[in-house]
Formats: structure tokens, C-alpha cells, sequence
């Protein structure tokens, strides 16, 4: 298989970012990445997942676009483990639930 030689970012609909090789594509736009990964963004921290060869369905794909690797790694961001963006990924949800649920607790002062 033949691939492009620049990497190219996804943005999925879910809100997850795929960074891989575009090699194929078709017109539902469909895509085919090799040597894909999943990078996952916290804060002031980041992650890439290795995902392999990666098929993308077109219905998913909100925005792909053409990685600069003039600034590549982001500029201002950490690079650290798998584990350690996965247990900052649970505490962010967990902090926006918290956030939640007070805002659900002051609720009736909108109606003042």
C-alpha cells in the first residue's frame, strides 16, 4: 500500500484526535491511516496512543487537515505516559461532574 509522506490530523465527532498517514480514501470519505495514534490532551499534558493501521468511517471525520512538523511536538505541552493521560482523563470527568452537580444544587437561584 502506498501512503502520503506527510501525517494528517483527524478530528473525529466524538471529539477524539487521530494523527496517521492518509493512504487511501473514497467518496464518502472514508479513510485509510497507517501508523495512526490516538492523542489525548489534558491540560497542560499530552499522550499518543499507537493505533496502527486505522479505517476511519467518512460519517465520523469532522476535520482533517495537514500536520506542520514545524510544530510538532505542541509547543507548551508534556509529553507523558499512557497511564498517567488516562488518570488525568478520569479526573477531569470527574471534576466536571462535581462541577455538575453543584451547579444542579444552585439552580434555583436562576430563578431569582
Amino acid at each position: 500500500m502506498v501512503c502520503s509522506s506527510t501525517a494528517a490530523p483527524l478530528q473525529l465527532r466524538d471529539g477524539r484526535k487521530i494523527i496517521g498517514t492518509l493512504c487511501s480514501f473514497d467518496q464518502f470519505a472514508n479513510l485509510v491511516l497507517s501508523g495512526a495514534k490516538e492523542r489525548i490532551i489534558v491540560g497542560q499534558q499530552y499522550s499518543e496512543i499507537p493505533l496502527g493501521l486505522h479505517v476511519v468511517r467518512g460519517e465520523n471525520v469532522v476535520l482533517l487537515g495537514q500536520l506542520d512538523a514545524a510544530r510538532e511536538p505542541p509547543p507548551g505541552l508534556e509529553l507523558v505516559t499512557e497511564a498517567a493521560i488516562k488518570q488525568a482523563q478520569r479526573a477531569e470527568r470527574e471534576a466536571e461532574k462535581m462541577k455538575g452537580l453543584i451547579l444542579a444544587r444552585f439552580d434555583f437561584l436562576s430563578d431569582i
